[in-house]
């Protein structure tokens, strides 16, 4: 089958707040979208999801179903088996999804769709070891080993946001303390300021917006004031390169990457810190001085990716889908 004639596909980004599905051809180029929030039931997630297929299926002619899904996948990429954001455990949604749209439906955690994304479309094409770091509200890893993703023997792997950085640190929503994204993410950066200005008060415009309400401070918010030069956003963002080159530093000592792309929300302030991060990742490597270092580079399908990357892989499964006789 020629790109040109390969079949049409959905990917879906199934995030916390909002679903977002998109119809995605063989060249990895978005042609239509729908948006809707995500319901806090099972069932009512699940008919979101539904009614989005359908309707994009009345426009297209739709072969597969992929979710790109922030949470623990079965290997088998049938059933979610936990996501500390949406109301499915140990749920065979792949199944219910495709008896309901008589499609093939694949999940995928959504780091790995991402990466998936950009090594077919994006920045890792033509890597042979590349990690993917997706810093948002946490830290999303992926792993891709010759051009293969490599999920472990339970498809759970590589947890790189949970690596304990700092024993008994800041608390963490998985349980433990001291985790990466805990000092590296953009939930971080607010609280790098938080605990920064308890400790050594600095006068700025940052720094009177956190004192008259702590809790409006975002992550977004810190960027956008060391965008403008503002004292305490400068310190933060400083804090938060030396932990990225320092996780990048674990990160390339377990793969030894050619190729670290970041990714995810916190990707789009990059200029703010990423020379910074390569200095301290260039020190803190194992062997540094004496070792070729992975090449960084910032996403280039932006918060596309994971919808491209899951509708990608779907498209495998839609192609076995025809061959075995089981397409309608």
């Amino acid at each position: 089958m020629t790109r040109r004639l390969a079949p049409l596909t959905v990917g879906i980004d199934v995030g916390g707040t909002n679903i977002r599905a998109s119809v995605v051809d063989a060249e990895g180029d978005v042609l239509d979208s729908v948006q809707a929030p995500t319901p806090h039931s099972a069932r009512a997630l699940e008919d979101a999801l539904a009614r989005s297929v359908r309707e994009l299926s009345t426009r297209h002619h739709i072969a597969a179903v992929g979710l790109a899904v922030a949470g623990l996948i079965s290997a088998d990429q049938s059933t979610v088996r936990f996501s500390p954001h949406l109301p499915w455990q140990d749920t065979p949604v792949a199944a219910r999804l495709s008896s309901r749209l008589a499609l093939p439906v694949i999940l995928e955690h959504d780091a790995n769709a991402a990466a998936w994304a950009e090594y077919r479309f994006g920045a890792a094409s033509g890597a042979r070891n590349a990690v993917l770091v997706a810093i948002g509200t946490g830290i999303g890893g992926a792993l891709l080993i010759d051009g293969k993703l490599y999920r472990g023997s339970n498809g759970v792997a590589p947890e790189l946001g949970h690596l304990q950085v700092v024993p008994d640190g800041r608390a963490c929503a998985c349980g433990k303390r001291g985790c990466w994204e805990r000092y590296c993410s953009g939930t971080a950066l607010a609280d790098t300021a938080i605990e920064m200005l308890a400790t050594d008060p600095v006068r700025s415009v940052l720094a009177r917006d956190v004192i008259r309400d702590p809790g409006s401070l975002t992550g977004r918010r810190v960027a956008g004031a060391a965008q403008d030069g503002d004292p305490l956003a400068t310190r933060v963002i400083a804090d938060f390169a030396r932990w990225l080159g320092l996780g990048l530093g674990f990160v390339s000592d377990l793969f030894d990457p050619d190729l670290i792309v970041i990714a995810g929300g916190v990707s789009s302030s990059a200029p703010l810190f990423l020379d910074e991060a390569r200095e301290h990742y260039a020190a803190s490597v194992t062997g540094a001085g004496h070792r070729p270092l992975a090449r960084l580079r910032t996403t280039q399908l932006g918060e596309a990716a994971g919808m491209i990357g899951a509708a990608e892989l779907a498209r495998s499964v839609a192609v076995t889908h025809v061959a075995t006789g089981n397409g309608r």
